[in-house]
């Protein structure tokens, strides 16, 4: 790498008088920066044989170059750009000099929202909604197929592009805002240009520019726009350990190091703790940190300080740019995790209320706390990563609930001993709690498609403390299409998002009348409509409830397969009762004594009647009560 200053001249520029850089340069990114901004810009300069060139800005004051640094390639410049307190918003103009020729690209310096670094982002008020963009809805056919992608849409595939896009999303958010949700997450929606399986959207081709397939920067910036104004914030998915083999970059990378390489294809071990464990291997970490995902995701250097940046300035474009209010964060602890924790510092230094969320996949407690921001590591080690995704109270409640087991550690009682983790933790309500994803079986699958348990599973969702996500179709117990296709199987396509489907189940009239397969057998007229009411009463009713927000846990022990927890503040309170048992469950009460005596008006929240609970209280069998007081 070398590394120089050009020279920057300040004086009146006349763009008509040095040609366009036309095909000399073909990529500069970010696409483009703002004035005001503390995240320094480095632009990254894309070309045949461009290394060469002297470089200086043009168009105004208060823009310059300050260095430039040469890359392995000679395909590529690194340009360090110093943006005054006093710059003017405009286009201004890199020239470049190389040999004989002199040319220029256009680039654009905006001017700053006002209020942009103070958004607000999401918290445990919040209900997210998690969309799978290609299986949701499909609301411009004409895009399914571009001349610049590759794979082509075939709907029957389960692993195929389907088809779904953002205006399929756009055109249903007042159905996802009426559901309860304040906050949509869609997986990635970047290029993703696998010749196969590029629905998902995780092996990104192009981190500046919106798949064509579902849209394009100006729609997914309009999509936010739109959501904002149903009350919903939107979260982007992004990824920052891997790109996809089809990306741009992959025929001509900028450094030898940019991305891990081995003499032979590599992959991750998958070890998690090898990034906090004290005894592990250098070669167990090398491998969990520099190994690949799979054979279709190279996996980024983050240790080389001009990819870091790139993705620093990267994901601080794109709040920039399309408004966005958080992230969720793929595959968190495969990143190299010192660089990583530099990368969430500087996003908190730009937005300090900005909320990301790292999925941290892991059983364990301790290991999954480790990786929360401010948490007390042994190591002095701190990742400034504000949330994780609660893995293990997922796994609990997946195991707790499909089972009629009483013994210790089985049934209920497994989410009991799960929470009473909960000292672990540095701060639980920068925890988002979740019953699926895309990643892991439908919650109507882990149940076995019984109607009453998956009722009891949203109500904890609903009630638990953390921040509640909700996989699309989850509302309705959808099920998989087909569990031994895996992923492609539980990423089913939502009925009434396509045109010709035979049941629309975003509308209310389709949801009355829909008969939906719950047993494997169909079921009465109604069921997707009551399933989704059900849904539409506990989170509307969360929005209002600060107790559930904000307040304190206090849960009580039992054997027999149920599980009471009331959520509390100095003002008011909730009681949860869940009978997972097969057979009716007397309240008792009386146990609850160190709360229950500074308790009154009760409302069954479910019924909207009032509620005086005592030990002669009978709840039925896989039922759930819920209450809230006054105190």
């Amino acid at each position: 790498m070398t590394d120089f200053v050009s020279g920057n001249v300040n004086h009146e520029f006349d763009p008509d008088t040095v040609p366009d850089a036309g095909g000399r340069v073909s990529r500069v990114e970010p696409l483009s920066w703002w004035t005001g901004m503390k995240t320094p810009l480095q632009l990254m300069v894309y070309g045949e044989n461009i290394s060469g060139a002297a470089v200086r800005i043009e168009g105004g004051r208060g823009v310059k170059v300050s260095r430039i640094y040469q890359a392995d390639s000679p395909d590529y410049l690194f340009i360090d750009v110093e943006i005054a307190p006093d710059a003017a918003p405009g286009t201004y103009y890199i020239v470049f000099v190389s040999g004989t020729e002199t040319f220029r690209y256009a680039y654009r310096i905006n001017a700053r929202a006002a209020g942009s670094s103070a958004r607000k982002s999401f918290t445990t008020a919040d209900m997210i909604y998690l969309i799978m963009p290609d299986r949701f809805a499909n609301g411009d056919s004409s895009n399914d197929a571009t001349d610049d992608t590759v794979e082509k849409p075939d709907r029957d595939a389960p692993f195929g592009r389907h088809g779904g896009d953002i205006q399929g999303i756009v055109d249903h958010l007042g159905y996802i805002a009426d559901l309860g949700a304040t906050a949509v997450w869609c997986t990635p929606m970047l290029l993703d240009n696998e010749p196969e399986g590029s629905y998902h959207g995780y092996a990104c081709a192009d981190h500046y520019r919106i798949d064509p397939r579902f849209g394009s920067n100006e729609l997914y910036r309009e999509f936010v726009s739109k959501a904002h104004e149903y009350g919903l914030k939107v979260l982007m998915d992004i990824v920052t350990n891997h790109c996809g083999t089809a990306h741009w970059w992959m025929k001509d990378l900028p450094f030898k190091d940019w991305i891990h390489t081995f003499p032979e294809y590599t992959g991750t071990n998958v070890c998690l703790s090898a990034g906090m464990d004290s005894n592990a291997s250098e070669y167990d970490r090398n491998l969990q940190e520099s190994g690949w995902f799979v054979p279709s995701m190279p996996d980024m250097n983050l240790d080389n300080p001009f990819v870091l940046q790139y993705f620093r300035q990267w994901a601080v474009w794109w709040i920039e740019y399309a408004g966005l209010d958080g992230f969720r964060v793929d595959t968190y602890p495969y990143n190299e995790k010192g660089p990583m924790s530099g990368w969430c510092a500087a996003i908190l230094e730009e937005y300090p209320d900005f909320n990301i969320v790292g999925e941290c996949w892991t059983s364990s407690i301790p290991q999954l706390a480790y990786w929360q921001g401010g948490n007390a590591n042994r190591d002095g080690f701190d990742s400034h990563l504000p949330s994780i995704m609660d893995f293990p109270l997922q796994e609990a409640i997946c195991n707790a609930l499909p089972t009629d087991s009483h013994a210790w550690g089985k049934g209920m009682s497994r989410v009991y001993d799960c929470i009473s983790h909960d000292f672990v933790y540095h701060d639980l309500s920068r925890m988002m709690i979740f019953l699926g994803n895309h990643d892991i079986d439908r919650i109507g699958d882990v149940l076995k498609k019984n109607p009453d348990r998956h009722r009891i599973a949203l109500a904890m969702l609903a009630t638990m403390r953390g921040i509640p996500q909700l996989f699309y179709g989850d509302e309705m117990m959808f099920v998989s299409k087909d569990r031994s296709q895996g992923h492609g199987g539980l990423r089913v396509d939502f009925p009434g998002g396509w045109q010709g489907d035979s049941m629309d189940l975003f509308s209310a009239e389709g949801r009355a009348s829909a008969v939906v397969n719950t047993d494997g057998k169909p079921v009465s007229e109604g069921f997707a409509a009551a399933m989704h009411d059900y849904t539409r009463k506990l989170f509307q009713w969360r929005k209002g409830k600060k107790v559930i927000h904000d307040g304190k846990t206090l849960h009580f022990l039992s054997r027999d397969n149920t599980y009471a927890y009331f959520r509390y503040d100095d003002t008011d309170a909730v009681f949860v009762f869940i009978n997972n048992s097969r057979g009716r469950k007397r309240v008792p009460w009386s146990h609850y004594a160190e709360i229950a005596g500074s308790l009154h008006g009760g409302r069954n929240v479910l019924t909207g009647d009032p509620a005086e609970v005592s030990d002669s209280t009978v709840v039925g069998p896989r039922q759930v009560l819920i209450v809230e007081y006054s105190r």
